[in-house]
């Protein structure tokens, strides 16, 4: 007789598996995250555990023997991309491309695929949720394609497995991960089981091939990549797509790199003819600012080694309830609250009956402590309706006494602003005694609130 399915329950964040359903994941401890699936039963006869002989076995390479050039890298046609790669693609890497739906990920990694082959690399582009067709009009919107590039439309993980095995390509692109199927488990497209053998399937692919293979994912109403979180365990590199799909801009941010630095952004915009990279993301971030308003000055954050000009935005009014409202858009809600506090505290400035909005123009998410000054001088510049010099740049960090820490990397910000025209920084006195002299910049230095405020009046 033929032994019945069983089934399992996998938590849908880390992948912890259970004979029964609980409500908290023993591993991650995240609530209602288990889910159910078919599990095909074992075979009856005894696995094999014949011993392997010894001249089978791998032989351990020392360090200093191995040998690392170059050439395990080539470019991806964008030079924003590679600074987020950590210059440039990995030979043999699984990398997880994230993003919410419409945000740009085929378009870009059809483009990237265009440039590849035209470099003289064989790229095959496998898709799961679209026509050849349909692959054939966006093709036909981004440019002329050199004849390495292939189209493979299909779902099955074996006989993808078989073209990339025989056809040998340098890169693969599956679009997406969640519609790839293993005919041999029950389950639906897209589940635990099938997300799990799909991604460890391409993986033995990558590094047995020394093919790079790029994974889309659809990402969950979180923002986070579905699937189980093993899944970005198992790849080599995590990139997320981020922005305002109906906006021209596109932020591309890796959270996790093998090989190179997570703390690098790339920027991008979106044409007609593709994604275009912004070689001068300050000027496109603060581009079209209003200088004669109140509630606006320009802060310098760090991205990586990259730094960003970004405007911060405040408005303040009267409200009509009981409990003002505090909003914020694109830096951390609780850390607007502080620094309201101490505004209120060590500044005097009364704002428990006012409504506070703060927004960071671009479309740039930033948890930066370096931008606490200009979010203050923001506040207070739109409770107070006075205006701030455009040619003003501020950063630093705001205790709760009132004082102005230190920041890293000052003099990269400052140079930065200078070379964007502007004329006058507020700058923590602890960084201004080792900063040198910028050509065409004043430089002011300011211990605690109340002298920021005086500077900015």
């Amino acid at each position: 007789m033929a032994k019945s399915k069983s089934t399992i329950f996998f938590c849908s964040s880390c992948g912890f598996e259970s004979a029964k359903w609980m409500g908290q994941c023993p591993g991650c401890r995240e609530w209602n995250t288990f889910v159910e699936e078919v599990v095909p039963p074992k075979s009856s006869g005894r696995a094999s555990s014949a011993p392997i002989s010894r001249s089978d076995l791998p032989v351990p390479v020392a360090v200093p023997d191995v040998k690392a050039d170059d050439s395990v890298r080539f470019e991806t046609g964008f030079g924003e991309l590679d600074r987020v790669l950590g210059g440039g693609i990995v030979r043999g890497s699984l990398i997880l491309v994230g993003g919410d739906p419409g945000i740009g990920k085929s378009t870009l990694l059809l483009q990237v695929a265009r440039y590849v082959s035209s470099k003289g690399e064989p790229v095959l582009y496998v898709s799961g949720e679209e026509s050849m067709q349909q692959i054939k009009l966006r093709a036909d919107r981004i440019g002329d394609f050199s004849e390495n590039m292939k189209l493979l439309c299909d779902t099955d993980l074996d006989v993808i497995s078989q073209v990339v095995t025989t056809s040998k390509p340098g890169c693969v692109i599956i679009d997406s991960v969640q519609t790839m199927v293993d005919s041999q488990l029950s389950s639906a497209p897209g589940s635990v089981t099938q997300i799990r053998s799909a991604t460890s399937t391409f993986m033995k692919l990558a590094k047995s091939m020394g093919v790079t293979i790029f994974l889309v994912g659809h990402v969950t109403k979180e923002g986070v990549v579905a699937g189980p979180r093993i899944l970005e365990h198992m790849v080599d590199t995590v990139l997320y797509f981020e922005g305002d799909r109906h906006a021209a801009y596109r932020i591309i941010r890796g959270v996790k790199n093998r090989f190179g630095s997570t703390d690098e952004i790339g920027v991008f915009e979106m044409e007609s003819e593709g994604l275009r990279e912004v070689e001068n993301p300050s000027a496109f971030l603060i581009g079209g600012r209003c200088t004669d308003a109140s509630g606006s000055c320009v802060t310098c954050t760090i991205e990586g080694t990259r730094p960003l000009l970004l405007e911060v935005q405040s408005l303040s009014s009267t409200s009509r309830f009981g409990n003002p409202r505090r909003a914020a858009t694109g830096t951390d809600s609780g850390r607007v609250n502080l620094l309201i506090a101490v505004l209120e505290k060590r500044a005097g400035i009364n704002l428990s009956d006012s409504d506070v909005y703060v927004n960071i123009a671009g479309g740039m998410k930033v948890q930066e402590p370096a931008m606490d000054l200009c979010v203050a001088l923001c506040i207070a510049s739109g409770f107070l309706d006075f205006v701030i010099d455009p040619g003003t740049i501020c950063f630093g960090e705001i205790g709760l006494s009132g004082e102005i820490r230190s920041v890293s990397l000052a003099l990269a910000r400052l140079k930065e602003a200078a070379r964007l025209g502007f004329t006058r920084a507020l700058v923590p006195a602890g960084n201004a005694a080792s900063i040198e002299k910028i050509e065409g910049l004043e430089i002011v230095a300011v211990g605690d609130i109340n002298e920021a405020l005086r500077a900015v009046r």
